[in-house]
């Protein structure tokens, strides 16, 4: 009889008639979820916090990934212990946040995010001119901290002590139907945050869920609230979506809700010219492929690799302007660099990374001497080689210069001294430092390949072997 009561709850559609304070509490036949997929890591802070005499439960997109099979990547507690009474608990935990105060417990390089149950939002909570909460630290019951919670299929809790959930929107429901609906009014809580735009996006297009029409219709027209959102949030919501597994998924959704512009200035142009779409499809679905592979992946690549036809737009500009490559390159990085970290927050060490990648391409037309050997040493020479590969992958240069250093790079000592010989010997060797008459001394000097900047658009290659987004 109970199983039939939830079927009848579950399979209703009206969910204006739930009763938000009551939960839907379904136990392990009910629920499916695999306790082996749980972190002991969680089980044992859960469990702490239950032991001193508080609920604590398993929240959020840990509870949504375990009931579609999925081992979470982070697991979030929930727990109606003041954040003080948390930290006292353990031995490594540390109080962070302004706008909402959470703890942080570490167990080795193991760290889990515990946040106490939040209360009904307060009307005095301080906001700024377009109604984004600034600070808002009101605790209260798990009822109203299910309200709180941004999306049905993330309101749900799961206590591993006793394997039961509680649903208190409709969550399972909607993961059973692939939908994926806001809680509360859609405007006021776009509002309030307008990070959650971008989440819908990231969750629709990770998920493969269909987003609820009075989900999506507002988004549109409130897109421009993500210029008052801290650029180190958006950039960390964007990475989140770029590493979701569904990169490229994601940034179609993007230009399709109109939450592109202002993010990756001149996405649209890139998407819209055919080397561009190639180059940024292959560096997606490479970062992709070693996401589900369980790789690590390198923001740093994956940024250069969006960004690179501005640079090379740029490239172009200060070369014809007169500029000689190697400080047009550089002052194009420069350009881009700045705009972007303007938008997107980019941490130092990202940009250092891009500028390396950027920097190393027209190197690899130096083939000769002991160019390739010391472009070999050079901390980040995989990502550039990596990089090189997407550009002969792309059609962008010759394919010819990516077999050549995918041979020089897996070939013995005698293989090599040989690859650099046939590249010496080489006119095609451009800045390789091929032997050739020297023009006359009051003459313009031939620079080569020095001025390459793969703008040549050679013949479609493909990646002499899988590109690895830059793995070190």
């Amino acid at each position: 009889m109970i199983k039939k009561f939830i079927r009848k709850i579950l399979g209703t559609k009206t969910k204006g008639k739930r009763d938000e304070g009551t939960p839907v509490v379904l136990g392990p036949q009910e629920h499916g979820i695999d306790p082996r997929l749980l972190s002991s890591n969680a089980i044992r802070v859960t469990s702490t916090l239950q032991e001193a005499g508080y609920e604590a439960f398993v929240v959020g997109g840990a509870v949504r990934d375990l009931l579609l099979g999925v081992k979470p990547k982070d697991f979030d507690i929930a727990t109606n212990a003041t954040p003080e009474q948390v930290r006292k608990l353990f031995r490594r935990a540390f109080i962070i946040g302004k706008r909402f105060q959470i703890v942080h417990v570490m167990f080795g390089q193991d760290l889990l995010e515990v946040t106490t149950f939040r209360g009904t939002a307060s009307a005095s909570a301080p906001k700024d001119e377009h109604g984004r909460v600034l600070r808002d630290n009101t605790f209260g019951s798990q009822a109203e901290d299910a309200v709180r919670r941004d999306f049905t299929i993330n309101a749900m809790y799961y206590n591993p002590a006793t394997e039961q959930v509680l649903d208190y929107h409709g969550g399972i429901e909607d993961i059973r139907g692939k939908t994926l609906r806001i809680i509360g009014q859609p405007e006021a809580r776009y509002r309030e945050d307008p990070v959650r735009m971008l989440r819908v996006v990231r969750f629709a297009a990770k998920l493969r869920f269909h987003i609820e029409p009075a989900t999506g219709a507002p988004i549109r027209a409130m897109a421009p609230l993500i210029d008052n959102v801290p650029a180190a949030r958006v950039f960390d919501e964007m990475l989140k979506l770029l590493m979701s597994g569904q990169a490229l998924a994601c940034l179609q959704q993007l230009r399709k809700e109109g939450l592109h512009h202002g993010l990756l200035p001149l996405l649209d142009v890139v998407l819209e010219q055919p080397l561009g779409v190639k180059f940024v499809t292959l560096a997606l679905d490479s970062t992709d492929a070693r996401i589900h592979a369980g790789k690590t992946v390198s923001p740093g690549f994956l940024f250069a690799s969006l960004l690179w036809h501005q640079v090379l737009e740029k490239w172009t500009a200060y070369r014809t302007a007169g500029e000689m490559a190697i400080p047009a390159l550089h002052l194009a990085a420069d350009d881009v660099l700045e705009s972007q970290t303007e938008k997107l927050a980019l941490q130092r060490k990202i940009g250092s990374d891009m500028r390396d990648i950027w920097a190393m391409q027209p190197r690899f037309e130096r083939r000769t001497g002991k160019n390739p050997y010391k472009l070999l040493e050079h901390p980040r020479f995989r990502a550039g080689y990596d990089f090189l590969l997407l550009r002969c992958a792309s059609g962008e240069i010759e394919g010819d210069l990516g077999q050549w250093w995918t041979a020089f790079y897996e070939g013995d000592e005698t293989e090599r001294e040989e690859l650099v010989a046939s590249a010496g010997r080489s006119p095609s060797a451009g800045t390789g430092g091929a032997k050739r008459k020297r023009p006359p001394r009051r003459g313009p000097r031939n620079r080569g390949g020095q001025d390459s900047g793969g703008q040549e658009g050679g013949r479609e290659e493909g990646a002499p072997r899988a590109v690895e987004s830059g793995g070190e």
